[in-house]
């Protein structure tokens, strides 16, 4: 900062014009009065702009300052001397620098003092961008947050639906599961039950049908092939038993044939009600006649060994509605409440 010494005293001139105004001088008027017009100005070229002073408040502190400056160097002028004193140096601050402070102006000389309005403006400047940058950040979790909890509702959405259908499922298996259960055991019971009523049935038709013989051994069977049967195969079933064991009337019927009948040796044929002829094959002895009405149990003869056999026995034969080829009499029977 530069020093400013006390200005040196202008010598003293004194004037040679009188005092007052002596009379009009040969270089002056008369002058006559002239009144610009529109017409007698020049247009007015460029664009011209008044500048106006920044802040009354701080033109008038600038005012001030300057003043207060000049009283301290008269201060100091008076101060040197009166006491003889070597002036001292009063540094002053660049008002230009100053005025750039108060007045914010941009264009302040390199060096100068930090510009208040320009730290004010880049303070409120970083807050800004920093409350905006933390706004952004806020809404960018937020809106990370609001995607989360989407996609978390929709995988705990999907595991309930999955969850759901696996219990629709094991349920709908479960149903399955007791329909065949319920339809296995019905379908048990409805069997033991037609098993019961048919046994039933059996037990009752045993009452109304019976063996031919009290006591036997099968020694053939339906189908059995061989060549002592002229047919080729066994036609009958057959309880062997000694010579005159009593043959009974498996039902009630009437008989229709009893006599000699080639290989079947005496034969008795008693026909039933519903047409089933049963035939009783190589008796020894006939105890019943043509047209007569037996009932079950009833006697009509005896084993014997008449015919084409190789030993006393009875050969049974069932032709159903009097049919020529005869069936296995042994399901017949068992048909009948009977086990042979």
């Amino acid at each position: 900062m530069a020093s400013n010494p006390p200005a040196p005293a202008a010598p003293f001139v004194p004037s040679t014009e009188p005092f007052g105004f002596a009379g009009p001088r040969t270089d002056e008027g008369p002058w006559e009065e002239w009144n610009p017009t529109e017409d007698s100005l020049r247009p007015v070229r460029g664009r011209h702009r008044v500048g106006k002073q920044r802040g009354g408040g701080l033109a008038r502190s600038s005012t001030v300052l300057g003043v207060g400056v000049i009283a301290a160097v008269g201060a100091g002028g008076m101060a040197s001397a009166n006491t003889g004193k070597p002036p001292v140096s009063i540094s002053m601050p660049d008002l230009g620098s100053v005025s750039h402070v108060f007045d914010g102006s941009s264009d302040a000389p390199k060096g100068s003092a930090t510009v208040l309005s320009d730290v004010a403006t880049s303070e409120v400047t970083a807050q800004g961008a920093k409350g905006a940058g933390e706004a952004l950040r806020d809404r960018i979790m937020a809106q990370a947050e609001s995607q989360q909890v989407q996609i978390d509702s929709k995988s705990q959405a999907a595991t309930e639906a999955a969850l759901a259908k696996q219990t629709d499922a094991a349920a709908a298996k479960a149903e399955q599961e007791a329909a065949a259960k319920a339809a296995a055991a019905k379908e048990k019971a409805e069997a033991a039950a037609k098993k019961a009523a048919e046994a039933a049935k059996l037990a009752e038709l045993a009452k109304q049908f019976t063996l031919p013989v009290v006591s036997y051994t099968i020694t053939g069977t339906f189908g059995q092939a061989g060549s002592m049967w002229s047919s080729g195969y066994h036609t009958g079933l057959d309880f062997a038993a000694p010579t005159g064991t009593l043959i009974k009337a498996i039902h009630s019927g009437t008989i229709t044939e009893a006599g000699w009948a080639g290989s079947y040796g005496y034969r008795t044929i008693l026909t039933l009600d519903d047409g089933t002829e049963l035939w009783f094959c190589h008796q020894s002895s006939i105890s019943v006649s043509v047209g007569q009405k037996v009932s079950t149990g009833d006697v009509i003869g005896r084993v014997g060994a008449t015919g084409n056999v190789t030993g006393p026995h009875l050969h049974l034969e069932v032709h159903p509605d009097g049919q020529a080829t005869g069936i296995d009499p042994a399901p017949w029977l068992r048909s009948k409440g009977l086990n042979p």
